[in-house]
Protein backbone atom coordinates (compact mmCIF):
# COMPACT_ATOMS: atom_id res chain seq x y z
CA UNK A 1 0.00 0.00 0.00
CA UNK A 2 1.09 3.57 -0.64
CA UNK A 3 -0.59 6.77 0.45
CA UNK A 4 -1.97 9.43 -1.87
CA UNK A 5 0.66 12.02 -1.02
CA UNK A 6 3.54 9.66 -1.74
CA UNK A 7 2.06 8.46 -5.01
CA UNK A 8 1.33 12.01 -6.15
CA UNK A 9 4.83 13.23 -5.29
CA UNK A 10 6.46 10.41 -7.24
CA UNK A 11 4.36 11.05 -10.35
CA UNK A 12 4.78 14.84 -10.21
CA UNK A 13 8.54 14.68 -9.66
CA UNK A 14 8.91 12.35 -12.65
CA UNK A 15 6.25 13.89 -14.91
CA UNK A 16 8.24 13.81 -18.14
CA UNK A 17 9.19 10.17 -17.68
CA UNK A 18 5.67 9.32 -16.55
CA UNK A 19 4.28 10.73 -19.80
CA UNK A 20 6.92 8.87 -21.80
CA UNK A 21 5.71 5.65 -20.20
CA UNK A 22 2.18 6.39 -21.41
CA UNK A 23 3.44 7.33 -24.86
CA UNK A 24 5.30 4.02 -25.19
CA UNK A 25 2.20 1.93 -24.52
CA UNK A 26 1.46 -0.04 -27.76
CA UNK A 27 -2.26 0.78 -27.74
CA UNK A 28 -1.64 4.49 -27.15
CA UNK A 29 1.05 4.44 -29.81
CA UNK A 30 -1.31 2.93 -32.42
CA UNK A 31 -4.13 5.34 -31.62
CA UNK A 32 -1.79 8.33 -31.76
CA UNK A 33 -0.24 7.24 -35.04
CA UNK A 34 -3.68 6.92 -36.63
CA UNK A 35 -4.72 10.33 -35.32
CA UNK A 36 -1.65 12.15 -36.62
CA UNK A 37 -1.73 10.34 -39.97
CA UNK A 38 -5.38 11.19 -40.65
CA UNK A 39 -6.29 14.37 -38.82
CA UNK A 40 -5.15 16.64 -41.67
CA UNK A 41 -7.67 14.99 -44.01
CA UNK A 42 -10.62 16.09 -41.87
CA UNK A 43 -12.23 19.14 -43.48
CA UNK A 44 -15.74 19.35 -42.02
CA UNK A 45 -17.60 18.75 -38.78
CA UNK A 46 -19.37 15.77 -40.33
CA UNK A 47 -16.08 14.15 -41.35
CA UNK A 48 -14.78 14.70 -37.84
CA UNK A 49 -17.80 13.08 -36.24
CA UNK A 50 -17.92 10.17 -38.69
CA UNK A 51 -14.37 8.96 -38.07
CA UNK A 52 -14.81 7.24 -34.72
CA UNK A 53 -11.10 6.75 -34.05
CA UNK A 54 -10.30 10.41 -34.70
CA UNK A 55 -13.32 11.72 -32.80
CA UNK A 56 -12.86 9.38 -29.82
CA UNK A 57 -9.19 10.31 -29.55
CA UNK A 58 -10.00 14.03 -29.59
CA UNK A 59 -12.79 13.68 -27.06
CA UNK A 60 -10.57 11.68 -24.72
CA UNK A 61 -7.75 14.21 -25.07
CA UNK A 62 -10.10 17.01 -24.07
CA UNK A 63 -11.50 15.13 -21.07
CA UNK A 64 -14.88 14.46 -22.70
CA UNK A 65 -14.65 10.68 -23.15
CA UNK A 66 -17.89 10.24 -21.21
CA UNK A 67 -19.69 12.19 -23.96
CA UNK A 68 -18.35 10.28 -26.98
CA UNK A 69 -21.81 8.83 -27.60
CA UNK A 70 -23.46 12.29 -27.78
CA UNK A 71 -22.58 13.21 -31.35
CA UNK A 72 -25.66 15.37 -31.97
CA UNK A 73 -24.79 17.37 -28.86
CA UNK A 74 -21.15 17.75 -29.95
CA UNK A 75 -22.21 18.69 -33.48
CA UNK A 76 -24.09 21.67 -32.04
CA UNK A 77 -21.03 22.61 -29.95
CA UNK A 78 -18.80 22.56 -33.03
CA UNK A 79 -21.16 24.16 -35.54
CA UNK A 80 -21.97 27.16 -33.35
CA UNK A 81 -18.37 27.63 -32.15
CA UNK A 82 -17.39 30.19 -29.54
CA UNK A 83 -17.23 33.54 -31.35
CA UNK A 84 -20.78 34.43 -30.32
CA UNK A 85 -21.20 34.76 -26.55
CA UNK A 86 -24.67 33.25 -26.90
CA UNK A 87 -23.44 30.13 -28.72
CA UNK A 88 -24.37 26.73 -27.36
CA UNK A 89 -20.89 25.97 -25.97
CA UNK A 90 -20.61 29.36 -24.30
CA UNK A 91 -23.95 28.88 -22.55
CA UNK A 92 -22.95 25.57 -20.98
CA UNK A 93 -21.70 25.68 -17.40
CA UNK A 94 -19.04 23.08 -18.13
CA UNK A 95 -16.23 25.01 -19.82
CA UNK A 96 -14.75 21.87 -21.41
CA UNK A 97 -17.19 22.23 -24.31
CA UNK A 98 -16.14 25.79 -25.11
CA UNK A 99 -12.52 24.65 -24.91
CA UNK A 100 -13.28 21.82 -27.34
CA UNK A 101 -15.01 24.21 -29.77
CA UNK A 102 -12.11 26.65 -29.49
CA UNK A 103 -9.56 23.93 -30.24
CA UNK A 104 -11.55 22.45 -33.13
CA UNK A 105 -12.83 25.79 -34.36
CA UNK A 106 -14.69 24.84 -37.55
CA UNK A 107 -16.98 27.82 -37.14
CA UNK A 108 -14.05 30.20 -37.66
CA UNK A 109 -11.53 28.25 -39.73
CA UNK A 110 -13.60 25.80 -41.75
CA UNK A 111 -11.51 23.38 -43.82
CA UNK A 112 -8.26 24.71 -42.31
CA UNK A 113 -9.28 23.75 -38.74
CA UNK A 114 -7.12 20.64 -38.53
CA UNK A 115 -4.01 22.29 -39.98
CA UNK A 116 -3.00 23.97 -36.70
CA UNK A 117 -0.51 22.70 -34.14
CA UNK A 118 -3.19 22.78 -31.43
CA UNK A 119 -5.33 20.22 -33.30
CA UNK A 120 -2.37 17.99 -34.10
CA UNK A 121 0.48 17.59 -31.58
CA UNK A 122 -1.33 19.81 -29.10
CA UNK A 123 -4.17 17.29 -28.89
CA UNK A 124 -1.70 14.40 -28.69
CA UNK A 125 0.02 15.98 -25.69
CA UNK A 126 -3.35 16.43 -23.99
CA UNK A 127 -4.19 12.80 -24.74
CA UNK A 128 -1.01 11.58 -23.04
CA UNK A 129 -1.74 13.66 -19.95
CA UNK A 130 -5.34 12.44 -19.82
CA UNK A 131 -4.20 8.83 -20.10
CA UNK A 132 -1.71 9.33 -17.29
CA UNK A 133 -4.40 10.77 -15.05
CA UNK A 134 -6.82 7.95 -15.86
CA UNK A 135 -4.21 5.28 -15.14
CA UNK A 136 -3.23 6.83 -11.85
CA UNK A 137 -6.90 7.20 -11.00
CA UNK A 138 -7.47 3.50 -11.50
CA UNK A 139 -5.09 2.96 -8.60
CA UNK A 140 -6.05 5.99 -6.52
CA UNK A 141 -8.79 8.46 -7.40
CA UNK A 142 -7.18 11.05 -5.12
CA UNK A 143 -4.07 11.13 -7.30
CA UNK A 144 -6.19 11.63 -10.41
CA UNK A 145 -8.05 14.52 -8.79
CA UNK A 146 -4.77 16.16 -7.72
CA UNK A 147 -3.16 15.77 -11.14
CA UNK A 148 -6.27 17.19 -12.80
CA UNK A 149 -6.31 20.14 -10.42
CA UNK A 150 -2.64 20.79 -11.15
CA UNK A 151 -3.33 20.83 -14.90
CA UNK A 152 -6.31 23.16 -14.62
CA UNK A 153 -4.87 25.46 -11.92
CA UNK A 154 -3.41 28.10 -14.30
CA UNK A 155 -6.90 28.73 -15.69
CA UNK A 156 -8.61 29.23 -12.31
CA UNK A 157 -9.47 32.90 -11.97
CA UNK A 158 -12.27 32.76 -9.41
CA UNK A 159 -14.17 30.47 -7.08
CA UNK A 160 -16.83 30.14 -9.76
CA UNK A 161 -14.30 28.46 -12.05
CA UNK A 162 -13.82 25.84 -9.34
CA UNK A 163 -17.53 25.37 -8.68
CA UNK A 164 -18.26 24.99 -12.41
CA UNK A 165 -15.98 21.95 -12.59
CA UNK A 166 -17.08 18.95 -10.53
CA UNK A 167 -13.57 17.51 -10.16
CA UNK A 168 -12.03 20.84 -9.13
CA UNK A 169 -14.83 21.40 -6.64
CA UNK A 170 -14.42 17.93 -5.14
CA UNK A 171 -10.70 18.56 -4.65
CA UNK A 172 -11.31 21.88 -2.90
CA UNK A 173 -14.12 20.48 -0.73
CA UNK A 174 -11.75 17.77 0.47
CA UNK A 175 -8.87 20.18 1.07
CA UNK A 176 -11.14 22.39 3.18
CA UNK A 177 -12.78 19.48 4.99
CA UNK A 178 -16.25 20.44 3.75
CA UNK A 179 -19.17 18.00 4.04
CA UNK A 180 -21.13 16.72 1.03
CA UNK A 181 -24.03 18.96 2.02
CA UNK A 182 -21.94 22.05 1.24
CA UNK A 183 -22.36 21.40 -2.49
CA UNK A 184 -26.13 21.73 -2.10
CA UNK A 185 -26.00 25.28 -0.75
CA UNK A 186 -26.48 28.48 -2.75
CA UNK A 187 -23.77 28.82 -5.41
CA UNK A 188 -22.98 32.44 -4.55
CA UNK A 189 -22.58 31.56 -0.88
CA UNK A 190 -20.29 28.70 -1.83
CA UNK A 191 -18.18 31.05 -3.95
CA UNK A 192 -17.96 33.60 -1.15
CA UNK A 193 -16.89 30.91 1.32
CA UNK A 194 -14.14 29.63 -0.98
CA UNK A 195 -12.89 33.12 -1.77
CA UNK A 196 -12.56 33.80 1.96
CA UNK A 197 -10.56 30.65 2.62
CA UNK A 198 -8.43 30.26 -0.48
CA UNK A 199 -6.10 32.62 -2.28
CA UNK A 200 -7.55 31.66 -5.64
CA UNK A 201 -5.30 34.02 -7.57
CA UNK A 202 -2.25 32.13 -6.26
CA UNK A 203 -3.06 28.75 -7.79
CA UNK A 204 -0.73 29.72 -10.63
CA UNK A 205 2.08 29.98 -8.06
CA UNK A 206 3.97 26.67 -7.98
CA UNK A 207 4.71 26.74 -4.25
CA UNK A 208 1.17 27.64 -3.22
CA UNK A 209 -0.25 24.99 -5.54
CA UNK A 210 2.15 22.35 -4.23
CA UNK A 211 1.20 23.15 -0.62
CA UNK A 212 -2.48 22.96 -1.54
CA UNK A 213 -2.07 19.58 -3.25
CA UNK A 214 -0.11 18.24 -0.29
CA UNK A 215 -2.91 19.31 2.02
CA UNK A 216 -5.55 17.77 -0.24
CA UNK A 217 -3.63 14.48 -0.48
CA UNK A 218 -3.21 14.16 3.27
CA UNK A 219 -6.88 14.97 3.98
CA UNK A 220 -8.04 12.69 1.15
CA UNK A 221 -6.39 9.75 2.89
CA UNK A 222 -7.84 10.77 6.24
CA UNK A 223 -11.30 10.86 4.66
CA UNK A 224 -11.01 7.76 2.49
CA UNK A 225 -8.28 5.70 4.11
CA UNK A 226 -4.95 4.95 2.43
CA UNK A 227 -6.15 2.15 0.16
CA UNK A 228 -4.18 2.95 -2.95
CA UNK A 229 -2.58 0.19 -4.98
CA UNK A 230 0.90 1.00 -6.24
CA UNK A 231 0.62 1.96 -9.90
CA UNK A 232 3.14 0.78 -12.51
CA UNK A 233 4.47 4.32 -12.83
CA UNK A 234 5.02 4.63 -9.10
CA UNK A 235 6.57 1.18 -8.90
CA UNK A 236 9.05 2.10 -11.63
CA UNK A 237 10.17 5.36 -10.06
CA UNK A 238 9.94 4.29 -6.42
CA UNK A 239 12.32 1.45 -7.18
CA UNK A 240 14.78 3.99 -8.53
CA UNK A 241 14.53 6.62 -5.84
CA UNK A 242 12.92 5.02 -2.80
CA UNK A 243 9.61 5.77 -1.19
CA UNK A 244 8.86 9.41 -0.46
CA UNK A 245 8.45 9.95 3.27
CA UNK A 246 6.30 12.59 4.93
CA UNK A 247 8.94 14.68 6.68
CA UNK A 248 8.33 16.90 9.69
CA UNK A 249 8.69 19.94 7.39
CA UNK A 250 6.02 18.58 5.06
CA UNK A 251 3.65 17.82 7.93
CA UNK A 252 4.15 21.36 9.20
CA UNK A 253 3.49 22.72 5.69
CA UNK A 254 0.24 20.77 5.44
CA UNK A 255 -0.94 21.82 8.87
CA UNK A 256 -0.10 25.52 8.41
CA UNK A 257 -1.15 25.90 4.76
CA UNK A 258 -2.34 29.49 4.38
CA UNK A 259 -6.03 29.54 3.65
CA UNK A 260 -6.82 33.14 2.78
CA UNK A 261 -9.10 34.82 5.26
CA UNK A 262 -8.52 32.40 8.14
Amino acid sequence: MINTLTQLQIVRSNMERSLKTVEADPTVERQTEYYLDNIRDIKTVEEFLSDDRIFNYAMTAMGLEDMIYAKAFMRKVLVEGVADSSSFANQLTDTRYAEFAKTFNFEQYGEATMSFERTQQGVVDKYYRQELEVREGEQNEGVRLALYFERKAPDIDSAYDILADRALAETVYTALGLPDEFAMTDIDKQAQYLEERLEVDKFSDADYLSDFLNRFSALYDLENGSQAVVSPTVTLFANNQGVVQMSDDLLTSIQSFKLGGV
